[in-house]
């Protein structure tokens, strides 16, 4: 591999359990089209969500140095599981080595800087087991009512193709008919596979909920991360990649679901 001698012009990386993190990285390569995107869908390990946070902290420091390893002048964590499991661990572990950006930030900062009163929150069960939605807007905002909830049938469901229609409407019924989220004024979709039913959850609550989830305010915060550090790059040279450690046509055809256009996976066993 030839060394990127000029450092805005090394890529961006981008990891997830699978490939629900596309719908990051599409954000991503929307508001910095200038961008190189190297994006790693961990398919082999996939669901984050039922792992420990052991299992996640060694599944994302494999990946972060496989990354580092492609020259990223940043790393995105564009899995919530991950994020909440393995931010602080990857930090530490790459200290100076690279730039972190997780998707749990940026969302608690934009429903901070809102001040809603009653939020609900779903999510895989290792992100709602972390507690680190709810601490952290509660740390922001004392007042604040936080329902967190886990939703595991959502991302299968969702990689299976099964939304908007009827299996979907049933699903997303049991979960948020739920009481606790009969007042709630906003909801966190704390997972990144969430992004493809949001316009469903919306409905389901008459459009009175903001409905929020991460994609935009990821890809605003390494925007501005970038010009702060002056590594925004001026032209794309490369054609953007996608990896995962397991491939089937499965995945691929899914893969463009989640990106939004046609993208072809190559298989990388770090394992």
């Amino acid at each position: 591999m030839t060394e990127i001698t000029d450092a805005r012009n090394k890529p961006i990386g981008i990891f997830d359990s699978g490939i629900g993190g596309l719908t990051v990285a599409n954000a991503i390569q929307k508001a910095l089209p200038n961008e190189h995107l190297i994006y790693f869908g961990d398919t082999a390990h996939l669901p984050y969500g039922d792992k420990s946070a052991d299992a996640i902290r060694f599944y994302s420091l494999k990946i972060s140095k496989f990354l580092l390893d492609q020259n990223c002048k940043m790393i995105v964590i564009a899995c919530n599981s991950a994020s909440s499991a393995a931010y602080s661990t990857l930090l530490d572990f790459f200290d100076g080595k690279t730039l972190f950006v997780n998707v749990v930030d940026p969302l608690i900062s934009a429903v901070t800087n809102h001040g809603y009163n009653n939020i609900g929150v779903i999510a895989t069960k290792a992100t709602i087991r972390s507690n680190i939605y709810r601490d952290k807007i509660k740390h922001n905002l004392q007042k604040t009512i936080v329902h967190s909830m886990a939703t595991p049938l959502l991302a299968p469901m969702i990689e299976e193709g099964f939304y908007q229609g009827n299996i979907s409407h049933s699903v997303l019924e049991t979960y948020l008919g739920r009481k606790e989220f009969t007042d709630i004024d906003a909801l966190l979709l704390a997972c990144t596979h969430y992004p493809l039913i949001k316009k469903e959850i919306e409905t389901y609550f008459n459009h009175k909920v903001d409905v929020l989830d991460s994609t935009e305010v990821v890809a605003n915060s390494v925007l501005k991360l970038l010009k702060e550090e002056n590594l925004l790059s001026t032209k794309r040279t490369k054609k953007n990649e996608f990896f995962v450690s397991d491939y089937t046509q499965s995945f691929e055809d899914t893969a463009k679901v989640f990106y939004g256009e046609e993208i072809e996976l190559e298989m990388a066993n770090i394992w």
